[in-house]
């Protein structure tokens, strides 16, 4: 369940096929008024890339280095570049891995680059773009935006909500403890996973729909609550690829390469498990006159008014948006939360001075709450460190130029699309000292009690949630549900690495940023048995 999408046998098989296909298409429908612009911008100072080929530019390196995030940073590195520029067919792909670049883009030009690309399996999801994440700048984008922000979002829904996370954060040490009972060990990329998901399923429809009577009582995953996770990721791994047809909209929906196909099949499965709550919800609402208290994210949507008491948003609308809810609510905490604890084990001081922090602040005889997490500014530290050293994709989501503008002096024409490598600002050593050490003290600053620890990072030195006009509208949430992760198992249980398998191996997959392994470790209770709560369906 990689987040970057890789090439089946199948697509290297019909690699030829493909490429031919795609020359062919765009020296027939495509090429006489993207060439008369390339032109163009031969003649302006682009930013530096890699030699192109006619017509179809770095669209072949594209396809024959995967992953492509990789080959990206490489060519970036051999250039000694932080903003590049690479153009496959007729659309410029602007990589940059500056803080300072990043900076003078989403905050001094920030209404130019606030376009979405549109590609294939982001329209599908969206159901023709009508989410907030996905949609092109526009009246539909800040209609779902104001309804995210200020609603589905706000303190005082999330305030509201507080029982649901509560709920979940106790199933989560019910769960662990379970785990202990069986086997001393815990696989910590599927219990995150397994928060993650819980906690979503909860504030948006008020519960774990998908648990079947037979799926027991130890808080883990059910046979459809994995189809169903595994359908997100999957959809994840279609959104975050690199396909030609993003870049040469006429073979949209052709197939050429296995991607829309996966794209296709997942979304059928996350609709098959969403919309159809989201039916029997706004029936039920309409059989009651409307009249029943709003319990979670699914009544808000739903009971959005316009200036005249109508429906603000449609179905399909809503149905959209819980898709997209679900996309972004599972990838960035589990991976923080499973990369922090393997630093840990690695470092035991590190480890003991978290537990230290939450013993003084918490103590033994109460499980730690969400208005802790203000005072507990080392797990917060490290949770920064992982976001950092370990982000959960090689990029934010693409933005795209409205306008012809400029970037640290270089010309990006319009229609660019503009991809921030999390990776690149995260690991750069103009910006970060020893940038492959895992170092928390880093963000504590002098004085580790004077100033609270934020996992937001607001000067784009990294990436914990996107920034910007289309920056995530839920780092408040993020950080909840990732400090409190770490703050229940951390201080709740004794952890080691598993007897004979010395250090934790800090290894990125070859595909992808999340480990190249889950994450196993030995736990032992070590609070007093009272202490640990039964799971609750």
């Amino acid at each position: 369940m990689d987040l970057i999408a890789n090439f089946t046998k199948t697509s290297w098989t019909s690699f030829n096929v493909q490429v031919l296909l795609v020359l062919s298409l765009v020296l027939i429908a495509f090429l006489p008024g993207k060439l008369s612009k390339t032109r163009k911008h031969k003649l302006l100072r682009l930013p530096p890339g890699p030699p192109t080929c006619p017509i179809i530019g770095n669209l072949a390196g594209m396809l024959m280095n995967r992953p492509t995030f990789k080959w990206i940073h490489r060519v970036m590195d051999e250039l000694q570049t932080e903003i590049a520029c690479f153009r496959f067919v007729g659309v410029h792909v602007i990589t940059i891995t500056s803080c300072e670049i990043v900076r003078e883009a989403f905050k001094d030009k920030d209404e130019i680059f606030a376009d979405r690309p549109e590609t294939y399996p982001s329209e599908l999801v969206s159901g023709g773009f009508k989410s907030v994440g996905l949609s092109p700048y526009g009246d539909q984008w800040k209609k779902m935006r104001r309804v995210m922000a200020s609603e589905v979002m706000s303190r005082n829904t999330l305030n509201m909500l507080l029982h649901a996370r509560d709920v979940e954060a106790d199933n989560l040490l019910a769960h662990v403890h379970n785990l202990y009972e069986r086997s001393n060990t815990v696989n910590v990329r599927n219990i995150a996973r397994t928060h993650a998901y819980a906690v979503t399923t909860r504030m948006l429809f008020g519960r774990r729909p998908y648990r079947g009577a037979r799926d027991g009582d130890d808080g883990g995953l059910g046979p459809r609550e994995r189809e169903h996770i595994e359908a997100i990721f999957e959809m994840m791994n279609c959104i975050f690829g690199f396909k030609a047809s993003d870049y040469i909209p006429c073979l949209r929906g052709l197939g050429l390469d296995g991607q829309e196909k996966n794209a296709r099949e997942a979304c059928d499965i996350i609709v098959e498990y969403n919309d159809k709550i989201v039916d029997q919800r706004m029936a039920s609402r309409k059989e009651k006159g409307g009249k029943d208290v709003i319990e979670d994210w699914l009544d808000i949507l739903i009971t959005q008014n316009d200036t005249e008491g109508k429906p603000l948003l449609t179905p399909e609308e809503i149905k959209a948006q819980c898709r997209e809810i679900f996309i972004a609510a599972m990838d960035n905490q589990p991976n923080n939360v499973e990369w922090t604890i393997a630093e840990m084990l690695n470092e035991p001081e590190m480890l003991e001075k978290a537990v230290e922090e939450l013993d003084k602040v918490v103590g033994r005889d109460r499980l730690v709450q969400e208005s802790d997490i203000p005072n507990l500014n080392y797990i917060k530290a490290c949770s920064r460190e992982s976001f950092r050293l370990h982000p959960v994709a090689p990029f934010v989501f693409p933005h795209a130029t409205m306008e012809d503008t400029t970037l640290a002096g270089y010309f990006i024409p319009k229609g660019s699309h503009v991809l921030v490598s999390r990776l690149g600002l995260g690991r750069n050593p103009k910006i970060w000292d020893e940038p492959h050490v895992f170092k928390p003290e880093r963000h504590l600053g002098c004085n580790e009690t004077s100033q609270e620890v934020s996992l937001h990072e607001r000067e784009m030195r990294f990436v914990s949630f996107s920034t910007g006009r289309r920056g995530c509208v839920a780092d408040r949430l993020g950080t909840y549900m990732t400090v409190m992760f770490l703050a229940r198992v951390l201080p709740d249980f004794s952890w080691n690495v598993l007897p004979h398998g010395g250090r934790v191996a800090l290894v990125d997959s070859e595909t992808s940023l999340f480990m190249s392994q889950p994450l196993v470790a030995s736990v032992k209770p070590r609070l007093a048995p009272h202490m640990y709560p039964t799971f609750k369906n």
